[in-house]
């Protein structure tokens, strides 16, 4: 089909959530769809309970709040695709959906937006930093810095506020939706993996249709990252066999590699999770690397490793 015909049929109609960081996530999307296939995208927007609940995401259970009304949007007709943010994503495989692309991802770290342009280590003891994440507060109180750590909800123009207004020193929010929305400079520091691992999928955003419609599924695909898909696919595998939801105390990141072996080039995935208690006393913190076609198995060996080492135990543990 050419372009010219792709531009006369009806508009895809593309689910998104009504937050401003949704919706230029699935601006993005559409805008690369359009440029790749010629098909013009519609942006519907919908209200998910995980947007409209005032709760913190622990307390409501995290996994699934943000996506279920998409996904029932998805089965009842109402839209063509979704766009998520990945790591909101259960990681049960839904009945009559599948993930038609993982586009390739944005920097997964964690940033922290501090008054006075300060980094976490110029942050003096019983400084308030503020997270909406377990796993987040888990591994900052682990690092022993004395700092106290503020349960906050909402979109990222209300976190950074808390700064500005001086209610808190600091909040931690994802990189990738700084710079998706245009404030990357905010960040006063990026955090090293090595002190901060990101959630599962962070960072990365899921392209959602249904199953039967194969057109739309092979259409959509043109935005698929290969090596994206990979990673998170290693990372979602980790969290799945640890039976953890997206607001569980684990950290995941799977770094893609080019190295050499008998002379041959060879791509490889390199593997970082650690699993905390809630004031960050205790941790399991192991990596491991293994071939990019075999991401599953890779976190799935990560996650039975992690167990066995007693990390089921640890994400039992809250805060007293």
């Amino acid at each position: 089909m050419t372009e010219a015909s792709h531009a006369a049929e009806a508009p895809l109609r593309l689910g998104t959530r009504r937050s401003a960081l949704a919706m230029a996530q699935s601006g993005h999307v559409a805008e690369a769809l359009t440029k790749l296939t010629g098909r013009q995208v519609e942006l519907v927007e919908i209200t998910t309970y995980g947007d409209t609940s005032r709760e913190h995401l622990a307390q409501i259970g995290g996994t699934g709040v943000f996506v279920s009304a998409l996904r029932d949007a998805l089965l009842d007709g109402s839209i063509d695709f979704a766009v998520h943010s990945l790591k909101d994503l259960p990681t049960a495989e839904p009945e009559g959906l599948t993930l038609a692309a993982v586009p390739p991802r944005q920097d997964p770290r964690d940033a922290l937006v501090a008054r006075d342009g300060l980094t976490l280590g110029e942050l003096p003891a019983g400084s308030r930093i503020g997270t909406g994440s377990p796993r987040r507060a888990a591994q900052l109180r682990a690092l022993g810095l004395g700092h106290e750590i503020v349960p906050i909800r909402g979109n990222v123009d209300t976190r950074i506020g808390y700064v500005t207004s001086g209610e808190l020193d600091a909040v931690v929010l994802a990189k990738a939706g700084l710079a998706r929305l245009g404030r990357a400079d905010e960040a006063t520091e990026v955090l090293d993996p090595l002190q901060m691992l990101p959630a599962p999928g962070q960072g990365a955003l899921a392209v959602e249709c249904v199953s039967t419609d194969a057109a739309l599924v092979e259409l959509l695909a043109v935005l698929d990252d290969p090596d994206t898909r990979a990673a998170v696919l290693a990372e979602r595998m980790l969290l799945a066999e640890l039976e953890a939801g997206c607001s569980a105390p684990v950290g995941a990141l799977a770094d893609v590699s080019v190295g050499e072996s008998d002379g041959e080039e060879v791509t490889e995935l390199y593997l970082r999770a650690v699993v905390a208690n809630g004031d960050g006393s205790h941790s399991v913190r192991l990596s491991a690397t293994g071939p990019l076609d075999e991401a599953a198995s890779l976190g799935r060996e990560l996650a039975a490793e992690m167990l066995a080492r007693g990390a089921a135990g640890l994400m039992g543990e809250r805060v007293p």
